[in-house]
C-alpha cells in the first residue's frame, strides 16, 4: 500500500448512496461516510421527522422498479456519478406461524425488498462505475441467510441468502473492471425499533428490558459477546470496507454477529 491515508477525510470527493439511510444501521452508515468526507445521499419511502441537512434525501419506494429507476436517474443527473453504493434497505413484515400461513405475496414482498431492489440499483449504477474503472458496492445481508428463523422470517432469510450468493457472483464479474463488491451480514442490531420491541416484551412479560433482551439472545442460541450490535458497530466496519485501506477486499461476506452463528 503506497502513501498515507488521511482517515478523517479519506472519502473526500466520493459520492455515496445509502439505501434505507434514515434510521438504524443505514443512518449510522450514512453518518459514518459523511464524517469521512463523502457526499452522501440517502433514500427511504418517507422523509424522517428529524433530518441531517448535510445528507441529500431522495424519497422512493425501492421495492418497485419505478422507485429504483427514480433514484438512479436523480443521483446521476444531480451528481454525475456514484462511487459507493450501500444497499442497506431490508426488512421483514411477514407474519409468524411458519410456512402454512405465508402466501405468494408474502414471499414476493420480501424478495422485491431484500433481493431485487439491490439487484436493480446495482444494474443502474454499475455501467458508470465500470466506465470510471472504480466503485464499491456493499450488500447488507443478514446472518439469517445462514441461520433462518422459520417461524417468522423465512421469506426474508431466503431473500438474504439469495443476496449473499448474488453478491459473490457479481464480484467475480466486475472486480476485474475496477468495482469491488462485498457483503456484510449482521446479527441482531439494537436499533430504535428493536429497543421498542424489547420494551413491549418487557411490559407483556412483566420483566425488565434487560431480561427481555436476554430472552431474545437466548432464542438466537446466544450471543457470545454478550450483547446485540449497535448500529455504529456495523457503520464503522462498512466505513473501513469502502475506504482505500480495503482496496484488496472483494467478493467476501463478512459476518458481524458477536459470535452468534455456531459454526465456521
Amino acid at each position: 500500500m503506497n502513501g498515507q491515508f488521511n482517515f478523517n477525510n479519506e472519502l473526500s470527493n466520493k459520492i455515496a448512496l445509502v439505501t434505507g439511510g434514515t434510521k438504524g444501521a443505514g443512518k449510522a452508515i450514512a453518518e459514518r461516510l459523511l464524517s469521512a468526507g463523502a457526499t452522501v445521499i440517502v433514500t427511504a419511502r418517507n422523509q424522517p421527522e428529524i433530518t441531517n441537512e448535510k445528507l441529500h434525501f431522495i424519497a422512493s419506494d425501492l421495492s418497485k422498479p419505478v422507485g429504483t429507476q427514480k433514484v438512479v436517474d436523480e443521483v446521476l443527473s444531480k451528481f454525475g456519478k456514484l462511487d459507493i453504493l450501500i444497499n442497506t434497505l431490508g426488512g421483514s413484515e411477514t407474519k409468524g406461524g411458519g410456512f402454512s400461513v405465508l402466501a405468494d405475496e408474502d414471499w414476493e414482498t420480501s424478495i422485491q425488498t431484500n433481493l431485487l431492489a439491490p439487484v436493480r440499483l446495482d444494474r443502474g449504477f454499475l455501467p458508470q462505475m465500470i466506465e470510471q474503472k472504480s466503485g464499491v458496492i456493499i450488500h447488507i445481508a443478514s446472518i439469517q441467510g445462514r441461520l433462518p428463523l422459520y417461524d417468522s422470517t423465512l421469506p426474508y432469510a431466503a431473500a438474504k441468502a439469495g443476496l449473499i450468493n448474488y453478491s459473490k457472483g457479481l464480484s467475480k464479474e466486475v472486480s476485474s473492471k475496477g468495482v469491488r463488491v462485498l457483503t456484510v451480514s449482521p446479527g441482531w442490531i439494537m436499533t430504535d425499533s428493536a429497543t421498542r420491541m424489547m420494551e413491549r416484551i418487557a411490559e407483556s412479560s412483566n420483566s425488565t428490558i434487560e431480561e427481555a433482551t436476554q430472552s431474545v439472545m437466548n432464542a438466537l442460541g446466544g450471543i457470545p459477546i454478550g450483547r446485540p450490535a449497535q448500529p455504529e458497530d456495523i457503520a464503522e466496519f462498512v466505513g473501513f470496507l469502502v475506504s482505500p485501506r480495503a482496496s484488496y477486499l472483494t467478493g467476501t461476506e463478512y459476518v458481524i454477529d458477536g459470535g452468534t452463528i455456531p459454526t465456521i
